[in-house]
């Protein structure tokens, strides 16, 4: 059974396509980064998912049931660490995730939980209100992780996170992928996209342009990977011998390297062979893959989502017209909004 699954979702409003036939599948077990510049549609999916915004036409199903009438069957299972959730800033971190627990109906320990999610237990106790960007984070996974989900939603996750933050998450996401969680997470930020992912699917304007693993983007989108080789004598000495080595496509000579840009793989080992037996010493050798940034680029461009960021403003301007629980998901802290 797929974790996720939809078929021609599609979301409007007004003239605007937020999110276009949109036809994904999520493996169980699998960690599946959804990846799109700002307003590119991630948000508004995630929403369809969750029945909090009712799809244009097409459909969804989240671990086998159906988003639109089976959602409460979806809420039990499923974690959610929303974009821009909110806390109770007079209650304690403890608290925050004993609400959680009577909320979902669950019996978790909620020292486990915070455990789990990396809060300082000196924090457990304190009132969240002068928790830090990181410690919030770490409070809202917490709540998410309540009633052990078979899925695990992550929205923007690292946003406002400091490198070290960031760090923490690829570990916290990494282990629950272990456990056997499914993690779904949007993100237009690439830093730990490339460290936890098994798959990655790119949207821009409500498109899906790409699904794959990061390595078959590379194969597939091409660029080159680029070698770069300290010399003890002058590099420009061995420029000639290095573009004659097949496959490889440019070379630029520094004061102490030559920097070789490389389009097939299997002529790297040709690249050193041949310098070494034109006289070349060699002292040292880097080799940068194509970037993960750079493939991402490739499938998006500057215009991307200044249609669909039009779109979430509608969406939001428009949330007095949602239902009762849609609307109640805004107002209670994280994991109220996971149980709606």
């Amino acid at each position: 059974m797929t974790a996720i699954e939809t078929t021609a979702l599609t979301k409007q409003y007004g003239d605007v396509t937020a999110v276009d036939g949109l036809e994904l599948t999520v493996r169980e077990g699998e960690v599946f980064g959804f990846l799109g510049p700002n307003g590119a549609g991630k948000s508004t999916t995630i929403n369809m998912l969750l029945d909090f915004v009712r799809p244009t036409s097409g459909s969804a199903t989240v671990l086998g049931y159906d988003a639109q009438t089976e959602a409460d069957q979806i809420s039990e299972r499923v974690g959610i660490l929303p974009e821009g959730f909110d806390i109770y800033p007079r209650l304690t971190g403890r608290r925050h995730v004993e609400f959680a627990i009577e909320t979902k109906h669950a019996d978790d320990d909620p020292e486990e939980l915070l455990e789990r999610a990396g809060l300082d237990p000196d924090a457990w106790d304190r009132v969240a209100g002068g928790y830090s960007t990181g410690m919030r984070q770490r409070l809202a996974m917490a709540m998410a992780l309540v009633g052990d989900p078979d899925l695990l939603i992550m929205d923007e996750p690292s946003s406002g996170l400091d490198p070290h933050g960031i760090r923490e998450l690829q570990d916290l996401v990494r282990a629950e992928a272990d456990r056997g969680t499914t993690v779904f997470f949007s993100s237009h930020i690439l830093e730990h996209v490339d460290a936890v992912c098994d798959r990655i699917g790119v949207l821009t304007n409500g498109t899906l342009v790409a699904v794959d693993t990061i390595d078959g983007l590379r194969d597939s989108l091409g660029g080159d990977a680029t070698v770069t080789l300290t010399l003890a004598g002058a590099p420009d000495t061995y420029l000639e011998t290095a573009q004659s080595v097949a496959g490889i496509t440019e070379v630029t000579p520094t004061a102490r390297t030559l920097e070789c840009a490389v389009a097939e793989p299997a002529a790297k080992a040709p690249l050193i062979t041949a310098l070494d037996q034109a006289g070349a010493t060699i002292e040292d050798v880097q080799i940068s893959d194509v970037s993960l940034e750079s493939l991402f680029t490739q499938l998006t461009d500057e215009t991307a989502g200044t249609e669909s960021e039009k779109a979430d403003a509608d969406a939001d301007n428009e949330s007095d017209e949602q239902t009762p629980a849609e609307s109640d998901a805004q107002t209670e802290p994280v994991q109220a909004e996971a149980s709606e």
